[in-house]
């Protein structure tokens, strides 16, 4: 099992909408799905699974273990509710979504309650995600860097966590890229629309293509099928060394998902 390339992300998709762009999406040849226990859509993204009519050995489903669930003897329990939610037997891949804030939970004890996850068959491959280098660092001596699927990190070309994505790259460790847009923000940024047009794309694809370049995963969201047809366009766009180095200079620290007495001290 490896990580697709390319998946639909469901942050802050709910309801009626997040059914709407799983049906899209899969209609329109995704195939890896993201969500998260906190995201509270999970039944919904079962449901639209379920009507789609795509097999389930087809798909690629991720979600992510929220801190609440860390305790030895709530993460499995929780997991399993996750799969009851979703309509199967196990998911692909299950992260840690946050580290345990102040070291509320020992990283030995939820992380192994992880790995325990895995052995049971609940799911196929287990990561981490919006860890450090550091927190890295010790979930590899608690898993071994093997064991590591990814690390889900926040990636744009305004916040493109180098020293991360170096130190996760050393270690073998798969880096997964979320927010990669920056929630829109990027779209608009006149090298990316200079490069788009040059290639004939989107500012879109252009800073997917980008993050696919530099051999990450990317999990773009969208409630318009236009788009999510469209984005699918950026796991075939090449773009050249001047292009790299022109998005190189984007880069200025711009974060987004920082959650307050969550997020821990960034590298």
């Amino acid at each position: 099992m490896t990580v697709p390339a390319l998946g639909l992300g469901t942050f802050r998709l709910k309801g009626q909408t997040v059914i709407d762009s799983v049906r899209d999406a899969l209609d329109v040849g995704y195939r890896a799905i993201d969500t998260a226990q906190i995201y509270d859509n999970e039944a919904e993204i079962g449901q639209a699974i379920a009507q789609s009519g795509v097999a389930r050995d087809d798909l690629y489903l991720t979600t992510k273990i929220w801190i609440s669930q860390f305790k030895r003897d709530a993460l499995v329990p929780s997991l399993r509710e996750s799969l009851r939610k979703l309509r199967t037997d196990r998911v692909d891949l299950t992260l840690i979504h946050w580290p345990s804030p102040n070291d509320e939970v020992p990283m030995a004890e939820y992380l192994g309650a992880l790995a325990e996850a895995k052995a049971q068959g609940l799911t196929r491959e287990i990561g981490i995600s919006n860890f450090t280098i550091d927190l890295t660092r010790q979930a590899i001596e608690v898993l071994g860097a093997g064991a590591i699927a990814t690390n889900q990190v926040e990636i744009s070309p305004y916040l493109q966590n180098r020293k991360l994505a170096d130190y996760l790259r050393g270690q073998g460790i798969h880096a997964t890229s979320y927010m990669t847009l920056a929630y829109g923000e990027v779209l608009k940024d006149p090298v990316l629309l200079a490069i788009a047009q040059r290639h004939g794309a989107t500012p879109a694809q252009v800073a997917l293509a980008w993050a696919l370049k530099l051999g990450y995963s990317v999990i773009p969201s969208s409630t318009r099928r236009a788009n999510l047809e469209s984005n699918l366009g950026a796991l075939t766009l090449q773009l050249d060394e001047a292009d790299l180095a022109q998005i190189a200079t984007l880069d200025r620290g711009h974060r987004l998902a920082n959650p307050q007495g969550i997020a821990p001290h960034w590298d």
